[in-house]
């Protein structure tokens, strides 16, 4: 932040790793510089987590403001805001409407970034009089993002370490006929008074598929363990409904909470040792690397089972988070399996249509990368090279960094 280019960072670590620590600092930074501090979260719950932590970090000495959907007063927030009075403001998509102005924003960090598109990510930028630093936080890079840093259009920092006393998530591949041992596993845990997340993919069972819903499964779960507090969170609940629910299980009064992926991102209950996620196989790698994030944040050993919706052979995305924790190795793999994207544009998977190199040849990207270096250090212009000079304004053109 301290160089005289505006700052074009990822920062990739796994959930616990400390990102929003990171965050904050960067906020402290820009607000003792003079300058406004945007954070963009992608649920309500995340928004309003990182105000209530950051605003007990900083007490009196900065100015902070929460602005969702739901936020109340907003006319005269957003007043405030226009006016240079708030130094932070912490959102989700609330951020990105037309009639919320900044006076002087010169840092905007997206969190969790997979969740929001490249238009999303620039109607923030734009926020801003000039180009702010920019800071993509996120445990599991989407292949558009994993594409940029090879490109170099992302500088990348790692945290690649987690708090003391945290163990692995024990991770196991269930088939749908053979959950007995899987129950009785939950059953030791409940006994500890340790907690259960079970995520479904649908809200009911409305339409023809046979997925797993919220609804059904409270019930049958619930006939299962008649001792234990089990109830169910989905998105379309209202804000204070879901906010009731979510301070009820991080309290310990709700043992098994039956969820859709709502609670993906921005739930950090430490005594949460087992993850359930019904038809697995469903989901896409960060999604599955995301929900397993949910548990293993105390210092207990915490387990996810991915449950197949059917009986055949496991895919290949199960079988590789069910093998590694690794964020940045998964991303690799999905970049492998999605395929990066446009790379001149915002669609963010599907082939890309190189005539001879691959995304992932990163020996060859790495080797481009140094002699591009090499020709700038080296002193010489462009201009003298037509050919180049006239392919680079063209992909200048067609690029979206962001």
């Amino acid at each position: 932040m301290e160089q005289e280019i505006p700052m074009n960072r990822l920062l990739q670590g796994d959930v616990g790793s400390g990102k929003t620590m990171v965050a904050a600092l960067s906020c402290f930074v820009a607000a003792m510089s003079g300058v406004q501090a945007a954070i963009m979260a992608p649920t309500e719950v995340l928004a309003t987590q990182h105000a209530e932590s950051l605003s007990q970090l900083f007490k009196d000495r900065l100015s902070i403001a929460l602005l969702t959907g739901s936020t109340k007063h907003k006319p005269e927030l957003k007043k405030h805001i226009k006016n240079g009075e708030v130094d932070l403001v912490i959102g989700t998509h609330a951020l990105i409407t037309d009639d919320t102005e900044f006076k002087n924003l010169g840092l905007a960090i997206i969190d969790e970034q997979h969740r929001f598109g490249v238009a999303q990510r620039q109607k923030l930028l734009a926020k801003a009089h000039t180009m702010p630093h920019l800071l993509s936080m996120t445990a599991t890079p989407i292949p558009r993002s994993l594409q940029l840093t090879i490109f170099g259009d992302l500088s990348v920092s790692i945290l690649d370490e987690l708090p003391a006393g945290r163990q692995p998530i024990t991770t196991k591949i269930i088939s749908p006929n053979s959950t007995k041992q899987m129950w009785q596993s939950i059953e030791q845990e409940l006994a500890k008074r340790h907690q259960v997340y079970y995520i479904c993919k649908k809200i009911d069972d409305k339409g023809a598929s046979e997925l797993s819903n919220v609804k059904k499964e409270t019930q049958k779960i619930a006939h299962q363990f008649p001792n234990y507090n089990v109830a169910f969170l989905h998105g379309k609940m209202k804000p204070a409904e879901k906010d009731e629910i979510m301070t009820l299980f991080s309290k310990g009064q709700i043992d098994i909470l039956v969820s859709t992926t709502v609670v993906e991102v921005g739930v950090n209950v430490p005594n949460a040792t087992v993850m359930v996620i019904a038809d697995a196989d469903q989901y896409g790698l960060s999604q599955l690397h995301q929900l397993r994030g949910r548990v293993g944040r105390g210092s207990d050993a915490s387990y996810c089972y991915l449950i197949n919706s059917n009986s055949d052979a496991p895919t290949r995305r199960l079988r590789e988070i069910e093998r590694s924790q690794d964020g940045f190795y998964l991303a690799e793999v999905d970049l492998k399996l999605r395929g990066p994207g446009e790379l001149y544009g915002s669609l963010q998977h599907g082939a890309l249509d190189l005539r001879i190199a691959t995304i992932t040849d990163t020996k060859l990207v790495h080797k481009a990368d140094s002699l591009v270096k090499q020709f700038r250090r080296q002193g010489y212009n462009m201009l003298e090279y037509k050919e180049l000079s006239n392919s680079v304004r063209k992909y200048q053109r067609l690029t979206t960094l962001n």
